[in-house]
């Protein structure tokens, strides 16, 4: 197949476009290289993929219209995977237009796009962060769980990317599938990241800031495994369907620490804080919709990916 995947430069881009060059397909990236963190991590990433003859990278901010249509009409794309988005819960805060011009007019112009050049299938990231302030049921988040409580702006802009799928697909039946990633990690990941972050703290003897007294549950999730629940999705016949892909299993957060300070073989000096407004408690993905319709089975455990991901960063970034 030919696929264009947005925002191809990012954490999660980056792992896609390796996997489905591995196997075949030729790929067009799409990035509009934002300065929201370091750029020379975002252009490794793509000047790795670009050893491959059939990869192709265009940066372009997804909401140039006219930009964007010349990208469809030079290539007939059998499938979109749309992973650009501004992203980060705190930068919401400090930062709302970038959210609603990024995650909201980028969607409605890929769609827009899409509609006028016949591209079928589209798969797109959603997030945990629309479950909001729910209640977290015995059993994790599910996709049937309303969503209707976000307390943070990033989090509404995916609910909303969410609505404009289910609309796109309604009047002009473009097939969507919008995938709910719960906190993913791995090498080369995101440094605003709680695990890349802490991470240079520590290793730089610089102290972390444990919210909620570090009283928290993210359900993290390895990078490999969020690529295989996309590559799943690829094959997966639907008109219009959401999944939750996480790994099940939430992890606290001063556990999570005690992993890193054993991979790094250090102290973490903390400081512990009341809960934030935007944060959320616990998350929790039921992903007994995605195993039954996708066949999606969650493989790494939270020792064996933080030993990876500290591993790759300790080479990359010779500490």
């Amino acid at each position: 197949m030919t696929i264009l995947v947005t925002g191809s430069a990012g954490f999660i881009g980056y792992h896609l476009v390796k996997r489905l060059l591995s196997i075949g397909h030729k790929v067009v990236g799409i990035d509009s290289i934002s300065d929201y963190y370091d750029i020379s991590l975002k252009e490794a990433r793509n000047n790795d993929n670009l050893k491959s003859s059939d990869y192709s990278f265009v940066k372009i901010d997804i909401c140039d219209q006219i930009e964007m249509n010349k990208v469809f009409s030079n290539t007939q794309f059998n499938l979109v995977i749309h992973l650009a988005a501004q992203a980060g819960v705190r930068h919401s805060l400090t930062h709302p237009y970038e959210y609603i011009h990024s995650n909201l007019l980028g969607m409605t112009v890929l769609l827009e796009c899409m509609k006028q050049h016949s591209v079928p299938k589209l798969i797109f990231a959603s997030s945990s962060s629309v479950y909001g302030n729910n209640p977290l049921p015995i059993d994790g988040f599910s996709e049937s769980d309303l969503v209707d409580n976000q307390v943070s702006l990033y989090g509404a802009t995916k609910k909303s990317d969410e609505l404009i799928a289910h609309v796109y697909h309604h009047l002009y039946n473009i097939s969507c599938i919008g995938l709910r990633f719960f906190t993913v990690y791995g090498p080369y990941g995101r440094p605003d990241m709680a695990y890349f972050s802490f991470t240079q703290r520590i290793l730089r003897q610089e102290p972390i800031v444990l919210y909620n007294f570090g009283n928290m549950e993210r359900d993290f999730t390895y990078i490999d495994d969020i690529i295989d629940g996309i590559m799943l999705s690829i094959l997966h016949e639907s008109s219009f369907s959401i999944f939750n892909i996480g790994h099940s299993e939430p992890v606290n957060l001063q556990y999570f620490v005690s992993i890193l300070e054993k991979e790094l073989g250090m102290n973490a000096k903390t400081i512990l804080q009341p809960m934030q407004k935007e944060d959320l408690y616990q998350t929790y993905a039921n992903i007994s919709k995605a195993e039954r319709e996708l066949g999606y089975h969650p493989k790494w455990s939270i020792e064996k990916g933080l030993h990876e991901f500290v591993a790759w960063y300790q080479s990359y970034y010779h500490e």
